[in-house]
């Protein structure tokens, strides 16, 4: 829906993701604050901001798969951690440049998800589900099983270089991280809209009718599964570099339930949820983090055990609420924002 007086007078404007000159505006102004954000920036946002675009990017392949596709997962982060570990020793150990190592994670990961997706293929929602899971524990033991990936050492990953220049601060990393989130995003909004992205829905919707009309269950499913774990491999060769070391631990279970809830709170379905999800809950842990030191000196007598547990009852009654309240998540209220103003001055 266009602002009311905005009409499409081609194709190629009626298809295009910008379509008026406001919106082209409100683009180009972001994305000056944007990337200009390090120079005048908090350090500690900064290191925010990269942290929560990682996220994003690991929650696009999520969102491709869960939002649309309906494939339910609690693997996504071993597929990072298998980004990550990729690229730590294409880098550290036989030399390659991050540049080469980046998509390379993304391919490694996205074809381990097809080996450990198909036999999951056969079985869908809460049998699936518990499929991913044993994904996930898998992969956590060979990782700390096998000598290449260091063991219960980690591997240290190399910075970032470009003609002689070494990324190793947030704020240099901020450069590489962001552009690569605002691709990855660019490229799952298109995918959403493509022929796959409208196969993916028909299947979430209904699979039966869209096995009917020709769509091919088990081809969509193995695109959804790779392209979801390409994102996680992405999201993983970053997230290393950034922290220049890695090690099991950084990849807990914990995490997916994280990105499912993100997937909740933003919206299942729709690429702008992601963004929603993501920043709602990386927001609430931060305030958790600063929290939980002042509710420990307001109530001595109790002890941490309230305060180490703040961060996952703040999580938990965040979900219940938005399930009961607004299932369609954050992203259905921006609809609805959005509609308001397209349709001013008029009611409806």
């Amino acid at each position: 829906m266009l602002p009311c007086g905005t009409f499409n007078q081609d194709y190629g404007r009626d298809t295009a993701v910008i379509r008026t000159r406001l919106q082209w505006i409100i683009t180009i102004l972001a994305l000056v604050v944007l990337l200009t954000f390090p120079l005048y920036g908090d350090h500690y946002l900064i290191g925010l901001i990269n942290k929560m675009s990682i996220t994003i990017v690991a929650v696009l392949g999520l969102q491709l798969m869960m939002g649309y596709c309906g494939l339910i997962s609690f693997g996504q982060v071993a597929f990072v951690a298998i980004g990550a570990f990729t690229s730590a020793i294409l880098t550290a150990t036989y030399g390659w440049p991050f540049w080469l190592a980046l998509p390379v994670s993304g391919i490694v990961a996205g074809l381990v998800g097809i080996v450990g997706g198909t036999p999951a293929l056969r079985i869908k929602g809460f049998y699936l589900a518990l499929a991913t899971l044993a994904i996930h524990y898998i992969v956590t033991w060979l990782i700390l099983h096998l000598k290449i990936t260091g063991g219960v050492v980690g591997l240290h990953a190399p910075p970032p270089t470009a003609f002689g220049f070494a990324f190793d601060t947030d704020e240099t990393m901020y450069y590489i991280i962001v552009p690569v989130m605002l691709l990855m995003t660019y490229f799952a909004k298109n995918l959403a809209r493509s022929r796959i992205g409208r196969a993916f829905v028909a299947i979430r919707d209904n699979d039966l009718a869209a096995s009917v009309m020709g769509v091919s269950l088990f081809r969509y499913k193995l695109v959804a599964f790779f392209i979801g774990c390409f994102f996680a491999g992405i999201a993983g060769s970053l997230f290393a570099h950034w922290m220049m070391f890695v090690h099991v631990e950084q990849f807990p279970l914990a995490d997916a339930v994280f990105y499912i809830g993100m997937l909740i709170v933003g919206g299942l379905g729709t690429i702008v949820g992601v963004f929603f999800g993501t920043v709602f809950i990386s927001l609430l842990i931060e305030a958790v983090t600063f929290a939980s030191p002042t509710l420990t000196g307001w109530f001595p007598a109790l002890g941490i055990a309230p305060a180490a547990a703040l961060g996952a009852s703040a999580f938990g009654v965040i979900i219940v609420l938005f399930l009961i309240f607004e299932p369609r998540g954050l992203a259905h209220r921006w609809a609805i924002f959005k509609a308001s103003y397209r349709l001013f001055p008029f009611a409806y």
